[in-house]
């Protein structure tokens, strides 16, 4: 501990020793530094907030859905700052009065890309700085400048949003409109030709549907004929079933009849056997010779139809007659569908290279119509999207907060620079003091030339000043503080003309 002690004790006196050396070095960096300092231009910055309203009703209801406002807002923030955005900031301000030649103007655009920022705070809120250090300037009119840029940067959005979509949907309707005069052109001659084939084969192609058109058509309708045809006919087999067990009157209307006179012999036989009485009895003999003799005239009854209509009966009979009308139609429309099937075939196989040829004239016709159909109807949706884009989205876009006039610089931190000049103009002082008393191996202690020469040290002359020597030492340290509070003065000077100059920007 002591040893370091003694070490820093030793490297003071050392810098005191030649405090002059060491308050020069300190002048001579402290006005080199601050003259750098000096040098260096007020950056000033101006900054503005636009704001784009990205909902809107009618815009989704003709497709402009949110992400697709996103995509583009964000593709004219990303394209903002390109070179040509960029050359038109610099022709439209007074940088454009110094560019005479191509180099420059890329120079110019250069310098610009490096100070302009767009950046986005929100999904449609966005934040436009510009800082201006022109060194051609003061700083009144970079702040001015800045101000300048960041507004220029605005007219540019603003004219990228609005004019830039409207001039791309004016692309993009006159190109759609050039492939429908195309396929106008190959539909008329489409239809030129499937109208002579029509006139020269009438009996190949019917209201423009060809041959096999057709016959896949009638197939079709018969394979629903036939499905339909087999349900029916189930329905009906059903019904005839259902009608087979429940009988067309009911017999015995109020109590008399051979009908009802059987059912009360066949009760009476029943109710005796019930008792116990055995088939030879003869109240059972008589019983079973009644019915018997009562069975003849029961059938006739029957078969006579006599006695009460049954309700149920003739309405299952009503609707088994509207069943069996269905099968019958249905059945007709089969054997029709079938005779244009067989005279379909017929006309094909007659001559089918014609039936093939009529096939392909529809089929390229249709395909044609189909694509003119789908254009048209796209040229539509985009002419009414543009509209929609370039007649609203002027009332959407707003500049929330205008471009600032900047009243500070942002950089350099001119009092900070000044004073870490200050602090390293006195450390190298220092430094150069301590170092200088290295090379001249000169020792503030006899302890240090004890220990360099590894000799013992007997004692030490203490140094004794007469009065006048005294006082010139005095007279010396006097000037040495002055000129040191000269170096700080120097600096409070720099700084108080920094803040003035502040305060003089308007």
């Amino acid at each position: 501990m002591n040893g370091l002690y003694e070490e820093l004790m030793g490297a003071i006196y050392s810098v005191w020793h030649r405090r002059w050396i060491a308050l020069a070095v300190a002048w001579a960096i402290c006005l080199a530094g601050w003259l750098a300092v000096a040098l260096i231009p007020n950056a000033y910055e101006s900054q503005a907030r636009i704001f784009i309203q990205l909902d809107d009703a009618l815009a989704e209801q003709v497709g402009i859905g949110v992400a697709d406002k996103k995509r583009d807002i964000e593709r004219i923030r990303q394209t903002l700052t390109s070179a040509v955005n960029l050359e038109k900031v610099v022709r439209g301000t007074r940088l454009g009065n110094t560019i005479a030649s191509p180099s420059q103007m890329e120079q110019a655009v250069l310098q610009l890309g490096n100070k302009v920022k767009v950046v986005s705070q929100e999904d449609n809120l966005f934040e436009i700085s510009a800082t201006a250090d022109y060194r051609s300037f003061s700083d009144a009119e970079n702040a001015k400048f800045s101000r300048e840029i960041a507004q220029k940067m605005i007219d540019i959005f603003r004219e990228e949003n609005l004019s830039g979509d409207k001039g791309d949907m004016v692309e993009t309707i006159s190109f759609v409109n050039q492939q429908l005069r195309q396929r106008e052109k190959e539909l008329e001659s489409a239809e030129q030709r499937r109208t002579a084939f029509e006139a020269q084969h009438p009996e190949l192609a019917q209201g423009g549907v060809a041959v096999v058109q057709r016959l896949d058509a009638s197939r079709t309708q018969l394979r629903d004929v036939e499905a339909d045809l087999i349900a029916a006919q189930s329905a009906l087999a059903a019904m005839d079933g259902q009608l087979s067990s429940i009988p067309r009157t009911i017999p015995g209307a109020g109590g008399g009849g051979a009908a009802a006179a059987l059912a009360r012999a066949q009760t009476d036989l029943a109710s005796m056997r019930a008792r116990g009485l055995t088939d030879n009895h003869p109240d059972v003999i008589a019983a079973r010779n009644q019915i018997a003799a009562l069975r003849g005239p029961a059938a006739q009854e029957a078969a006579s139809g006599s006695g009460t209509p049954n309700p149920a009966y003739s309405s299952l009979q009503s609707i088994r007659a509207e069943r069996q009308a269905s099968v019958q139609a249905l059945l007709a429309r089969k054997a029709g569908l079938q005779s244009d099937i067989a005279s379909l075939t017929a006309s094909a196989i007659q001559d089918p290279e014609l039936a093939t040829e009529a096939q392909r004239i529809n089929r390229d016709y249709d395909v044609l119509k189909d694509q003119y159909d789908k254009l048209l109807q796209d040229r539509e949706e985009l002419r009414l999207r543009g509209e929609v884009k370039t007649g609203r989205e002027a009332v959407k876009f707003q500049v929330v907060d205008p471009p600032t006039s900047p009243r500070k610089p942002v950089a350099p931190n001119r009092p900070l620079l000044l004073l870490g000049v200050l602090i390293a103009g006195i450390g190298g002082g220092c430094v150069a003091a301590f170092a200088l008393g290295k090379v001249r191996s000169v020792f503030a202690t006899s302890a240090g030339l004890e220990k360099a020469t590894g000799l013992p040290v007997l004692g030490a002359i203490s140094q004794h000043m007469t009065d006048s020597a005294r006082a010139l030492r005095w007279r010396g340290i006097k000037l040495f503080c002055g000129a040191g509070a000269a170096l700080c003065g120097l600096f409070v000077v720099l700084l108080a003309v920094e803040f003035i100059q502040r305060g003089t920007v308007t």
